[in-house]
């Protein structure tokens, strides 16, 4: 019996010895730069000639790995790998494969400020956020594996006196694991463990910025004992192998998190049967929001504020949860926005693999830098930039805490992902043209509303459409186990990801009856 799920502790960094423990683990990957990674097909690590360069968004000179790239002759060896590997895995005992995952979370754990180290070099994160990003990872694998456990007995129901009925759980088959560099451990692991615990196999293909710490997991899962084949990781190109393995007649799901124009175009593409295939492929996708705070005329301003802050800004805005749009009553609009300027003048934007005294890192890659930027001369369009709108890529791709007001609920930059520190101020005059809109998008991922007011919370209980709806705080940082995660409309199917019913994706139920005398 294994113990109750508690989620991983973050680390105090005002406590010295915790710092000195980052600083160490940071020195440490710094002498790991620039290596060369494998495939891993079938547990066969593969060197190819084209690879991919990931560098440190902190100083784009710095090259973080050279990985190799997959092409469809490998992707196909690494599909078969799997197809033949679920033959086994499948039927195995369920809690031995939960048992895999323990192993794996407690390497994991024991190596914690090391993999957070690999984040802040490969995807520039500050301290904190990549802290927080590891131990998701952890909780990822501590959730699935219980819950795991918890359904390989099945549910049980009704059975007559001539026969005993029994519903139970298989796994589908191969699927296809496509991972997000934002956090770039956390969800990449959620969703490969989340299948593979399931009884699936898995072609898992990481997002090119944030290889390497894809790859160390897979060396903690190769070693926490998972079976070759199991697990085939296959970086590489969406042009080259994602289509490919995306329309492969024996691609049983495709489980994606990222950009909806790529969901959806993975999603048309998964509808269509090809030859050879009989089965509708199952797609589960999470692709981003534009998410809302709501600041109600009789809120606490001080807690909105840094909300709102933490919210927008926390990993330079990089998170499908990140506040990106505040609506607040037109009563307090005014004290609203002076006081989150404010705030985003005080936050210090720059390097976060040398010290934590940064809050802010760089963001992505010089492609995110453009957009970001894009965006801001949209804005000077639109409204008002009250503070931010600059960047500099001399070294690292750097880009201040930006902020426009006044700007028509319809916007542009009101109603596209940004996916950056970028967020917009708009003005309602009551409650309910507040929720109005903070509903007016196209997307349903996450919301906030900061409201002393108990009945206003219960009408946005009820009238805010979001998956993931917070009263009196931000609406990032949902925790696995706590706020399962996932959003409506153009934010993906809701897979609830880290919730109860996160593994049922991954899963097919089967009833049988076995009859004991024939009836009448």
């Amino acid at each position: 019996m294994v113990t109750p799920y508690k989620h991983e502790p973050f680390t105090d960094f005002s406590v010295e010895e915790n710092r000195k423990a980052y600083q160490d683990a940071l020195d440490y990957v710094g002498t790991q730069m620039g290596k060369e990674y494998p495939l891993i097909i079938n547990g066969e690590k593969i060197f190819t000639d084209k690879k991919t360069t990931t560098v440190n968004p902190n100083n784009h000179s710095q090259v973080v790995g050279y990985v190799s790239k997959c092409d469809q002759e490998l992707a196909e060896k690494a599909h078969q790998s799997a197809q033949e590997a679920f033959k086994s895995w499948s039927k195995w005992d369920p809690e031995a494969r939960a048992a895999i995952l323990f192993r794996a979370a407690a390497k994991i754990r024991h190596r914690k400020h090391e993999f957070s180290a690999w984040m802040t070099y490969e995807v520039g994160k500050p301290w904190v956020e990549a802290d927080a990003d590891t131990a998701e990872a952890i909780d990822f694998l501590e959730y699935y594996a219980r819950q795991m456990v918890s359904l390989k007995d099945g549910v049980e129901v009704n059975s007559r006196e001539i026969e005993h009925n029994s519903f139970s759980y298989i796994p589908l088959g191969v699927g296809i694991t496509i991972s997000p560099w934002n956090l770039a451990l956390a969800i990449m692991c959620g969703t490969a463990s989340g299948p593979v615990v399931a009884g699936n196999t898995i072609l898992l293909k990481p997002a090119k910025t944030a290889t390497v710490i894809s790859y160390k997991f897979m060396e903690v899962l190769l070693e926490s004992g998972l079976p070759d084949g199991v697990v085939n990781w296959v970086p590489g190109s969406s042009a080259e192998i994602g289509d490919y393995l995306v329309d492969h007649p024996k691609t049983r799901f495709i489980n994606f998190t990222g950009s909806k124009a790529t969901g959806l175009h993975i999603a048309e593409r998964a509808a269509k049967v090809q030859p050879g295939q009989i089965w509708m492929k199952r797609v589960i996708t999470e692709m981003g929001g534009k998410d809302t705070i709501i600041v109600d005329d009789d809120a606490d301003l001080e807690l909105a504020t840094d909300a709102i802050a933490y919210s927008a800004f926390g990993f330079s805005g990089q998170k499908c949860s990140a506040c990106s749009r505040v609506i607040a009553h037109e009563d307090v609009y005014d004290e609203m926005l002076d006081k989150v300027a404010k705030k985003a003048e005080t936050l210090t934007v720059g390097p976060t693999n040398f010290d934590n005294s940064n809050f802010m890192g760089a963001v992505n890659d010089e492609e995110a830098f453009k957009k970001i930027m894009g965006y801001v001369e949209v804005g000077k369009q639109e409204g008002r930039l009250v503070t931010g709108g600059t960047g500099d890529d001399s070294k690292g791709y750097f880009i201040q805490p930006t902020i426009f007001a006044d700007l028509d609920p319809e916007a542009r930059i009101m109603q596209e992902e940004v996916f950056g520190p970028f967020v917009g101020f708009a003005k309602a005059k009551d409650f309910d043209e507040l929720i109005d809109i903070a509903n007016n998008t196209e997307y349903g991922l996450t919301g906030a509303v900061i409201s002393n007011n108990r009945a206003n919370l219960e009408k946005a209980r009820a009238d805010f459409h979001v998956g993931n709806l917070y009263f009196n705080r931000g609406c990032t940082a949902a925790i696995v186990g706590y706020q399962p995660f996932g959003g409506f409309n153009m934010s993906g199917t809701d897979s609830k990801a880290g919730g109860p019913d996160y593994l049922l994706h991954f899963l097919q139920p089967k009833t049988v009856t076995d009859q004991f005398k024939p009836t009448v």
